[in-house]
């Protein structure tokens, strides 16, 4: 139960943060003990019943908490019609893991989902050279490969414009943000984000997280321009940093009523956790959202495709952000890191 409740401070040193990411193992975990409680236990009746009693609590509480990521939750982003390829825009979002020399794979996986957007994270010089052949479907490109796990390379077959790469809170972790041209002619505010985890080794606190994830929010929340903020957040999306960005930025999460589309660990079945996101404006409705097969790295490729629709912003809500929300982003975007 301790690991289930620690989340709830709302310290930003990581021993709090990371256990955000757990929910459904620990309700794999609790599940266990019940059963093993009925099954095992033969110490006095009385503590049986207290335990039982507890993990019942706690399993309700991690249930209440993961329904809305299943297909028995309601979704946040509806279901689009009928393809329209003017109105539509794919993306495959792949955390391709630096060390991982699989760039066929890579590419394949690509060519075989055909988006309209690419976005490859942790992408150093190797990776940016051995991957320049996308330039030759995808004429529109930003590349910033680093050397440090945090390189961004963003390929489009669509128009870019007023592109550029951003270093919002760390010095060394870029976002790049540029408008992308639909087909018919609009343009959408486009993000492409990778902040460090509250772990060991990286940052010891969420605090450069989740104020880089806030300034986006805000920089969504201004655009007058449909919205897109998609890549590797180090963040799931049951959380509660989560929720306040989508509170702030007033964008939608596809992922809820669909399913966790787990994309970290691809090697560790039982440590799967939904970190590579897409988070979309009100003026979109999804067409598709799965992931994709693996190529060596660490995560799973995401692809999204969304489509505008004239009806989407009168049909679909983000969550409302109260004055504790308000003042907590205020608060957060202040820390110094």
């Amino acid at each position: 139960m301790t690991f289930t409740f620690l989340p709830l401070i709302r310290n930003d040193y990581w021993v709090f943060r990371v256990f955000d990411y757990p929910r459904l193992q620990k309700l794999f975990l609790n599940i266990s003990a019940v059963v093993l409680l009925l099954t095992c236990y033969s110490g006095p009746a009385i503590y049986k019943q207290l335990q039982l009693l507890a993990l019942c609590i706690n399993i309700t509480y991690l249930l209440w908490l993961i329904i809305p990521f299943t297909p028995f939750g309601k979704k946040q982003v509806l279901r689009a019609g009928p393809v329209n390829q003017l109105k539509s825009l794919s993306i495959m979002i792949a955390n391709v893991l630096q060390t991982n020399h699989n760039t066929k794979g890579c590419l394949n996986e690509i060519a075989k989902t055909d988006p309209d957007v690419v976005i490859l994270l942790e992408a150093n010089k190797r990776w940016d050279t051995e991957t320049r052949s996308l330039k030759e479907k995808y004429p529109y490109a930003e590349r910033v490969p680093l050397e440090n796990m945090y390189g961004l390379l963003l390929y489009s077959k669509l128009e870019m414009s007023e592109t550029s790469t951003q270093y919002l809170v760390e010095n060394d972790i870029p976002s790049i943000h540029t408008k992308i041209k639909l087909r018919n002619g609009q343009l959408v505010q486009f993000y492409a984000v990778h902040p460090t985890p509250p772990v060991p080794g990286e940052n010891v606190r969420a605090t450069e997280r989740d104020k880089e994830l806030l300034l986006v929010a805000d920089l969504a929340k201004q655009s007058p321009l449909p919205v897109i903020v998609a890549g590797d957040l180090n963040d799931v999306a049951w959380s509660h940093t989560t929720d306040l960005f989508l509170k702030m930025s007033g964008l939608l999460d596809p992922r809820r009523g669909r399913g966790f589309f787990n994309s970290f660990n691809a090697h560790h079945f039982f440590l799967r956790f939904p970190l590579d996101h897409a988070f979309i404006s009100r003026h979109f409705k999804v067409t598709t959202l799965k992931r994709l097969n693996n190529y060596d790295s660490d995560h799973f490729p995401i692809f999204l495709q969304v489509q505008l629709d004239d009806d989407a912003c009168l049909e679909q809500q983000p969550l409302q952000a109260d004055q504790e929300d308000i003042e907590e982003a205020v608060e957060k975007k202040k820390k110094t890191t």
